[in-house]
């Protein structure tokens, strides 16, 4: 009989990462013959994970230990400039001009609705300052994929519909930002020296538009230059990884600082389509490793422990989310015809950059990293699931 040898630490993790991408395929397949979300596949199938190593040991591993090892927080980080890069590429000045102030506004509402009301909720049901507020701007992120999909299957063309499509394709931006803000809030109130902390705050926000400007400046005028196919998609990938690297190294917002580059290319460069193109025909892969692993960081003992605060924020959000699309509707001036009092509940599907919010967040405190992740795990799933089913009502209802 032939003995295998030893696997060592390399092998399992080239092993595990080829798995990821193996089931991945097989769940895309299923949720697609189904009508569900393949995100919340993809977290779920981490989830699993996570239940098999937490309570039926999964090759020695145990709660807080890596799948990828070393590899993990580079790909995580990867994954999450790449959805801010192409988040970037829709903030068009020419663009926003089109759409007019209504989107503005109902963007802006909603977000900033959904981000005091759930701030404000986790502080009366008990939850920490930095919790809180983390919480509070993570409400704000919407899944754009997910809203886009239930409009092109049944809406695309009525008024309601339209407005979601604008809507969806800015409103991370603004739970970027409002994010940003928050940690730099956090990280003032729970350190005793605010000069220093203010100091860091400013580092980080302003920090990421330089960094942004630097790296989009120079990309911008590669863009188009180059011919399309492998270098462009070449050039389109070091941007990404100088964003990731960079930001990474001088400490300043990942989000933000890729959000800012695409910003800048899109609205400098004469073909910057290109990039954008090339960037989603590779994301994919990464977006699988990054959905697949924030599942598997789920502790399901911490799970049970913050039942009640997961279910305050899914109260909360749906809370914000309503009153919030009811204000910008009214600040709008938008017809009754046109959009439904409700329209914010049509933007409560919630993914990457939910979760991207909760992994920083709790890289920044990470006394709060359990209970941030644990409640972005679980939202997610059920957002996912039940956010396109309220989507698809109201675009029901609107047409």
């Amino acid at each position: 009989m032939i003995a295998l040898p030893d696997i060592g630490s390399a092998t399992a993790v080239l092993l595990i990462m080829g798995a990821i991408l193996a089931i991945s395929i097989g769940a895309d397949t299923l949720c697609r013959r189904l009508g569900l979300p393949r995100i919340s596949a993809l977290v779920l199938l981490g989830v699993a994970i996570a239940l098999v190593r937490d309570w039926g040991g999964l090759g020695g591993l145990t709660p807080g230990v890596t799948l990828l090892g070393p590899l993990e927080e580079p790909l995580v980080t990867v994954a999450l400039v790449m959805v801010a890069f192409l988040l970037g590429g829709d903030l068009q000045v020419s663009r926003l001009r089109k759409t007019g102030g209504r989107v503005l506004i109902l963007s802006l509402a909603v977000a900033i609705g959904s981000t005091l009301i759930v701030g404000a909720g986790m502080l009366m049901v008990g939850a920490s300052v930095t919790v809180a507020l983390a919480l509070g701007a993570m409400a704000a992120a919407t899944d754009p994929a997910a809203v886009r999909e239930v409009v092109r299957d049944g809406a695309a063309k009525s008024t309601l519909g339209r407005l979601l499509l604008d809507v969806v394709a800015i409103d991370d931006a603004w739970g970027i930002i409002l994010f940003g803000l928050a940690l730099a809030l956090a990280g003032w109130l729970v350190t005793a020296d605010g000069v220093v902390a203010l100091a860091h705050a400013g580092w980080e926000l302003g920090g990421a538009l330089m960094l942004g400007a630097a790296i989009g400046g120079p990309a911008a005028y590669m863009t188009g230059r180059l011919r399309s196919g492998q270098p462009t998609q070449t050039e389109a990938i070091a941007v990404v990884l100088l964003v990731a690297g960079l930001s990474t190294w001088l400490e300043v917002s990942p989000l933000l600082a890729a959000m800012t580059t695409g910003a800048v290319i899109a609205n400098l460069a004469p073909h910057h389509t290109q990039s954008f193109r090339e960037i989603e025909q590779v994301d994919w892969p990464f977006l699988v490793f990054f959905f697949v692993l924030a599942g598997a960081k789920l502790d399901m003992a911490r799970a049970l422990d913050v039942a009640g605060l997961t279910a305050a924020f899914i109260a909360f959000r749906l809370l914000g989310r309503v009153l919030g699309g009811w204000a910008g509707a009214r600040l709008g001036r938008a017809r009754p015809a046109d959009v439904t009092p409700a329209v914010g509940l049509a933007l409560t599907p919630q993914a990457g950059v939910a979760l991207g919010m909760a992994l920083l967040a709790g890289e920044r405190f990470p006394d709060a990293a359990a209970i941030l992740i644990t409640v972005a795990i679980t939202s997610t799933v059920i957002f996912e699931i039940g956010g396109p089913i309220l989507t698809s009502r109201l675009l029901r209802r609107a047409t």
